[in-house]
């Protein structure tokens, strides 16, 4: 029993160096320069080793964006629970939550490297139904999440101007992903935190009494 314990524990943890190993070169060179051969080459396992985790390249694909899209739900989850339980008003808790997200962010030494879901998308002809569905799926749960907070601060601070919700909700997307690439092209790891922080002083401008 213990022998298969220890055979599952180093399993997950080869699969997990793998994929750790696939986001750095997909974030560097892109999904179509990024090899099987150069991955199992620096975790130091066999061909048919990747085969057993992932079966091919395509199914490498999916596990690198499920990871992804989990742990971008961990971050979003912590930061806005937390803004949560130090407010329990559901404007000033979202205000908290973008400026914990923003200093988390800030601590970054360097730019951040990217974003997996961008880089699937710029290059989305590699890729087939299941996994380009998968990206789309991420996308509309950062709508989803947002415009359903945006609803629940609307109910109690009525717009100032006429807002779109779920254009609201987009722009926190499209803030990020323009973070990052503004941050990685400047080499500036300011940039993106900056960017959050202005979102949280617009958000905060459309709902509260002037």
């Amino acid at each position: 029993m213990q022998g298969r314990t220890a055979l599952a524990r180093k399993g997950s943890e080869t699969r997990e160096r793998l994929l750790e190993a696939a986001e750095r070169a997909v974030l560097a060179k892109g999904f179509a320069a990024t090899s099987i051969e150069e991955l199992i080459a620096e975790v130091g396992i066999t061909k048919s080793g990747f085969f057993y985790h992932f079966g091919d390249k395509g199914g490498l694909a999916k596990a690198m964006l499920e990871r992804h899209l989990e742990h971008d739900r961990a971050i979003l989850d912590d930061v806005f629970g937390r803004g949560d339980a130090l407010n329990e008003d559901p404007l000033h808790g979202f205000l908290v939550g973008l400026q914990l997200l923003a200093e988390m962010l800030g601590q970054l030494k360097e730019a951040h490297p990217g974003c997996l879901a961008a880089s699937f998308t710029y290059q989305d002809q590699l890729f087939n139904r299941e996994v380009r569905d998968l990206n789309r799926s991420g996308v509309l749960a950062w709508r989803e999440r947002f415009c359903t907070r945006f609803a629940l601060i609307a109910e109690r601070y009525p717009p100032r101007v006429p807002v779109d919700l779920d254009g609201l909700a987009d722009m926190a997307s499209t803030l990020v992903e323009g973070g990052l690439v503004l941050g990685r092209a400047m080499q500036d790891s300011a940039i993106l935190p900056r960017q959050i922080r202005l979102y949280r002083d617009f958000v905060r401008a459309i709902f509260l009494p002037g």
